[in-house]
C-alpha cells in the first residue's frame, strides 16, 4: 500500500480509502469483518458522515480495540455553531472516541457556506473542537466547481472532497491547485456513483493522478477491499486498450447521468428516484434486462407515479433534468 501526506494536516493515510456509505445495507458484525480486512490490507483511512444513518454507529463498534490504527474522518451538514456542535457529541458517542481526525463540512450550497463562516455558524464550533482536542482538522466537501474554487482560497480548509472519475474530470485544475496549495484531495464518487462498472479501471485512472490524495470507493464486501487494493497496487500508465475503454466509458454516459447521491430524495411521492433511474441504466447500457424489469416491477413506486413536482431537481447538486430522466424510465418500462 502506498501512503500519502494528507496537505496541511500532516496525516499520514494510504491511498486507497474506504467510503462507509455501503455499510448501511449490511449490519455492525458485518463492518467489523471489513475493517479488520482493512488493517490487514494497510487501509487506515475510514470516511463515514452523520448523515449516513447507521454509519457512525457501525463503525464505532468495528474500529473497538483498533481505532489507534486508523485515521478517522466524518463530516456534519449542521451550518449553526449550535447543530455543528451537536453533531460532534454524536459523532464521537456513536464512533466510540474522544477525537476524530478529520471533521468536514458536508456539501454545503454558497449561501450554506457564507452561514457556516457567519458569526454563530458551524465553523466557531469546529474552531472551538480543534483547540479543545475534540477534532484533529478541518475539511470540507462540495460538488459544485464553483463553491471549489471558493474552498481552495479558505485559510480554514485542509482538506477537500470532490467528485473525480472517468467521466467527472471537470475538477482537475482545482485537484492540481490542491496540491500546489497543501490541501489535502480526498477523491469521491469514484465509480460515478455506481454508473462505471469496471472498478478496476476507474480507481487506476484516479491513482494515475499524482494530486488525488486518497480515493475512497465505498465498500460493503471483503472481496472489493482486495479488488480495490490491488488496483491502486503498484500504478503503472494507463495502456492503449484501457484508454480506448475509458473514452467508450465516457462516450456512453456524457454528463447527464445519475451519480446516485440521492441529495434529491425524498420524493414527493415514494418513488426511489435515483434507483428507478439506475435500474433504466442496466436495462440499456449494460443489457441486462431481465434483472432490471424484474425489479423495476417490484418497486412500490412506478417512475409513472411522478407527479412533476420538480422538488427533486431543486435538491440536484448536478442539476440534472430527473423529471424528464423518470419519463425515460417510464418509457423503457412501462411502454
Amino acid at each position: 500500500m502506498e501512503y500519502r501526506i494528507l496537505g496541511k494536516t500532516g496525516l499520514n493515510i494510504s491511498r486507497l480509502g474506504f467510503g462507509g456509505i455501503p455499510i448501511q445495507k449490511i449490519d455492525a458484525e458485518g463492518t467489523k469483518v471489513l475493517v479488520h480486512k482493512m488493517l490487514e490490507n494497510g487501509v487506515n483511512y475510514v470516511d463515514t458522515a452523520r448523515g449516513h444513518t447507521v454509519s457512525e454507529e457501525y463503525l464505532g463498534y468495528a474500529l473497538e480495540g483498533v481505532r489507534e490504527k486508523f485515521i478517522l474522518a466524518t463530516k456534519s451538514m449542521s451550518r449553526t455553531k449550535e447543530g455543528m456542535e451537536a453533531d460532534i457529541a454524536i459523532s464521537q458517542k456513536n464512533l466510540r472516541t474522544d477525537y476524530i481526525d478529520l471533521y468536514q463540512v458536508h456539501n454545503p450550497s454558497q449561501k450554506d457556506l457564507e452561514q457556516v463562516m457567519a458569526p454563530g455558524g458551524a465553523l466557531e464550533a469546529l474552531m472551538d473542537a480543534k483547540a479543545a482536542g475534540k477534532i484533529g482538522h478541518i475539511g470540507i466537501t462540495l460538488h459544485s466547481v464553483d463553491l471549489f474554487k471558493q474552498a481552495v482560497e479558505l485559510p480554514w480548509v485542509e482538506t477537500v472532497m470532490f467528485p473525480y472519475n472517468i467521466v467527472e474530470t471537470q475538477a482537475e485544475e482545482l485537484i492540481a491547485k490542491c496540491a500546489e496549495k497543501n490541501i489535502g484531495f480526498i477523491c469521491m464518487k469514484p465509480l460515478a456513483g455506481g454508473a462505471i462498472e469496471d472498478g478496476t479501471l476507474a480507481l487506476r485512472f484516479i491513482a494515475n493522478n499524482p494530486n488525488v490524495t486518497v480515493v475512497i470507493p465505498g465498500m460493503a464486501e471483503e472481496k472489493e477491499i482486495a479488488e480495490n487494493v490491488a488496483a491502486v497496487a503498484g500504478i503503472t500508465p494507463l495502456t492503449a486498450a484501457e484508454q480506448e475503454k475509458i473514452q467508450k466509458i465516457r462516450d456512453e454516459l456524457g454528463t447527464n447521468f445519475c451519480r446516485r447521491c440521492n441529495y434529491c430524495a425524498p420524493c414527493s411521492v415514494g418513488i426511489n428516484i435515483s434507483f428507478s433511474i439506475l435500474l433504466e441504466g442496466y436495462y440499456s447500457r449494460y443489457d441486462l434486462k431481465e434483472w432490471a424489469a424484474a425489479r423495476y416491477a417490484a418497486a412500490d413506486k412506478k417512475a409513472s407515479d411522478c407527479i412533476e413536482c420538480g422538488l427533486c431537481e431543486e435538491r440536484c447538486p448536478y442539476n440534472l433534468p430527473i423529471r424528464q430522466m423518470l419519463k425515460k424510465v417510464v418509457k423503457v418500462f412501462e411502454g
